[in-house]
């Protein structure tokens, strides 16, 4: 008697399983401040910088809130009132300017903000603009590679870390990413920039250890 309850059970998770993870992709994330480093030039950063964010999501399949995302991608750029990441001081507020795929139809679009401020829950509370770009974006996280553009408003490309960016010794993690991710790796900032308006400032923030590249499930 037991043994059809069990074969029950089984079917029973086999079928539920798909709605745990109804959404997948690649991230990346670029920091104005080291987020693989030492504490000695953490406390050297901490407050003068790091307010400012970018992050980007390529959903490689999924929907949200019954809408499907398949192959789109969204970008958020993000200017804290403190370094984010940092336990001794809140960094809210935070304003955002949000960028989805044009090639997303406007049912679509409306998904790729819902998704993105649920994802970065609190950190997009509040939106200043919401514009449809092409995106563009790459990422290899075994390889430490990552290129985003999003049309001429943000840029970033990392490579992976080597021994090169050792700089005190005792390097690790010391901001993690900044939502909840699968796996994350951090990498080297090649380029990272934002030209648009409505944060009342733009950035260029090339040469740091400030990138995460990772991968994501809900």
């Amino acid at each position: 008697m037991k043994k059809p309850l069990i074969v029950s059970f089984c079917l029973l998770v086999g079928l539920l399983s798909p709605a745990l993870a109804s959404i997948s992709g690649e991230y990346v994330e670029v920091r104005t401040a080291d987020v693989w480093t030492g504490p000695c030039f953490a406390n050297g950063e901490v407050n003068l910088t790091g307010k400012e964010a970018i992050l980007g999501w390529k959903i490689r399949q999924g929907s949200w809130d019954g809408i499907s995302l398949d192959g789109l991608k969204v970008v958020a750029v993000v200017r804290a009132s403190a370094t984010l990441g940092d336990p001794h001081s809140d960094h809210l507020p935070a304003s955002s300017v949000i960028l989805v795929d044009d090639s997303a139809d406007p049912r679509q679009q409306e998904g790729l903000v819902r998704f993105a401020r649920k994802m970065a829950e609190g950190l997009l509370d509040d939106v200043v603009w919401v514009k449809a770009v092409p995106i563009a974006m790459e990422t290899s996280q075994s390889r430490g590679f990552a290129a985003l553009t999003a049309g001429d408003f943000a840029r970033l490309e990392t490579r992976a870390l080597s021994h090169h960016d050792i700089h005190c010794g005792n390097e690790s993690v010391y901001y993690p990413p900044l939502i909840e991710l699968d796996s994350a790796t951090p990498a080297y900032t090649l380029v990272h920039r934002f030209s648009g308006q409505g944060l009342n400032s733009t950035w260029s923030s090339p040469d740091k250890r400030s990138a995460f590249i990772g991968s994501f499930a809900r």
